[in-house]
């Protein structure tokens, strides 16, 4: 180790004031960091919460209020007040967060709620006076209406939350590069003021201002990993060290940054996955009524637990992860409900869980956009139709999913489009919003893949003449494995 040389009083009270004025920008830069990244948080738990909000509004209350007209269950039993209690708990709670147009959204959202809730005591009374089931269900088909208008508020909301998110993160990105400018030139400015300054000392102070121009510029470059090494001159030794802290604080600035942006991505597309798609629920009501009309209880019976099996694992209590056990259930269910509709032209066939793999968890939502691709795209195209084949096998710490269908397949034109159409974007959620029919579509599997499991590739597909097969590998995960900050069932 070299030993430091002593510089005059006058190098030294320099070099303390500009060591001192190096700090600021970080103070500022960590200071602004932690405002926005508060406020982005407080957005994502405000558009979670607006979210949760949209089942209860779009079907739930109407369901539990038509049980209640069709004379199936009571008004204490429905629970029907007790949502409607909670909504407008949640829209106040929101209400007092939000500000500019969300507030003014959320204001008309609560008013509105006023209304739904005088629907629902219209039932109530009308239940109590022995009114007609059919008046009552035109007042629960207005109970839906107004439902229906309030969840589309929440989503005028929820969209302005997630422009607002994206704003907070550019304005984060930009005062980071800001500090790291003003540190740049802080810096110079320290250099030639020492350079005048040191004139008569020796060549080895020199030397040691070299290096912290040299290191200073690639830390002013991007390389936020740079690190100044032993300087030999004491008064400089405060100096480098502030300069690798500043480096560090830099690096974690950015780290922070980009994981805002994921966040607010996963966000984003937790957002998509809640937009189920309504003809198919109104589809199976109307297959479940006539199969009533017609006598076929045991056929109602099964089609109804299929559906209930379907939307339970859907919604899973707001959780990412689920066991394998029910994301297999899940499309089993949404398979059985379409053999019911599509009966001869739909073959299909789910493989067993490999054994060890029961207590195994994986995101949702990743095999039922594949199969209903399959169905829409393959099966449904072919005349004569097909069958729809669902797998998973274990390879070595792995799961391998597969979908695959005997239906028309993709040409070789085609099936390079849709490779490079997979190909083509880095995983964000605005990616993921593909045009044609509902549901997430090849695109948001393969994205929602590339950013929970972090993997350069999602999907594999494989077409031909003989049908298409679109598979995925993800690695096995406990529930103790999955990040604390990550939502899942509890099976």
């Amino acid at each position: 180790m070299r030993k430091r040389t002593s510089l005059i009083r006058q190098i030294r009270q320099s070099v303390g004031t500009i060591a001192l004025l190096l700090t600021l920008p970080v103070v500022i830069g960590l200071v602004m960091q932690v405002l926005y990244n508060t406020r982005t948080q407080a957005m994502l738990r405000r558009m979670e919460a607006a979210a949760e909000l949209k089942p209860t509004l779009e079907s739930t209350l109407a369901e539990n209020l038509f049980s209640v007209a069709a004379g199936r269950t009571t008004w204490e039993e429905s629970g029907v007040e007790r949502l409607i209690l909670q909504t407008d708990r949640t829209l106040d709670s929101l209400q007092e967060e939000a500000g500019g147009s969300g507030k003014l959204q959320l204001t008309v959202a609560r008013r509105t709620m006023d209304t739904l809730e005088q629907y629902a005591l219209q039932v109530r009374d009308g239940m109590a006076a022995g009114k007609p089931i059919q008046e009552m269900e035109a007042v629960v088909d207005e109970v839906r209406n107004v439902g229906r208008l309030v969840a589309d508020m929440l989503d005028v909301f929820i969209a302005g939350e997630i422009s607002n998110a994206a704003e907070t993160g550019k304005n984060l990105s930009r005062i980071t590069w800001a500090a790291a400018i003003a540190e740049a030139l802080l810096l110079i400015a320290a250099l030639l003021y020492s350079g005048r300054a040191s004139r008569n000392l020796t060549r080895n102070i020199t030397g040691a201002l070299s290096s912290l121009e040299s290191a200073v510029r690639r830390i002013a470059d991007g390389n936020f990993r740079e690190r100044l090494k032993e300087i030999p001159v004491e008064e400089l030794h405060e100096l480098a060290d502030q300069i690798n802290l500043t480096a560090v604080q830099l690096e974690a600035l950015m780290n922070q940054t980009r994981k805002n942006q994921e966040h607010l991505a996963k966000a984003e597309l937790r957002i998509l996955q809640a937009q189920i798609n309504p003809h198919f629920l109104y589809n199976t009501l109307d297959t479940i009524v006539w199969q009533a009309e017609s006598g076929q209880g045991e056929e109602v019976v099964r089609l109804t637990r299929s559906l209930s099996d379907f939307f339970r694992i859907s919604l899973s209590a707001g959780a990412d992860w689920i066991p394998v056990s029910q994301e297999m259930q899940h499309v089993s269910a949404y398979l059985s409900i379409q053999k019911t509709r599509y009966r001869d032209i739909l073959e299909y066939e789910v493989g067993a869980i490999p054994e060890g793999l029961e207590g195994t968890y994986m995101l949702k939502f990743l095999l039922q956009p594949l199969v209903e691709n399959a169905l829409y795209h393959g099966i449904k195209a072919r005349r004569g139709g097909g069958k729809i084949t669902v797998r998973l096998q274990q390879e070595a710490g792995l799961m391998n999913f597969s979908v695959a269908d005997t239906g028309k397949g993709m040409t070789p034109e085609q099936l390079a489009d849709v490779t490079n159409s997979l190909n083509e974007e880095k995983p964000t959620a605005q990616a993921a919003r593909e045009p044609g029919h509902s549901g997430f579509g090849l695109r948001n599997v393969d994205m929602r893949i590339r950013l929970y499991y972090r993997k350069e590739k999602g999907l594999r597909i494989v077409s031909g003449p003989g049908g298409t097969e679109v598979s995925f590998t993800i690695p096995i995960r406990t529930r103790e494995e999955i990040d604390h900050d990550e939502s899942l069932s509890r099976g």
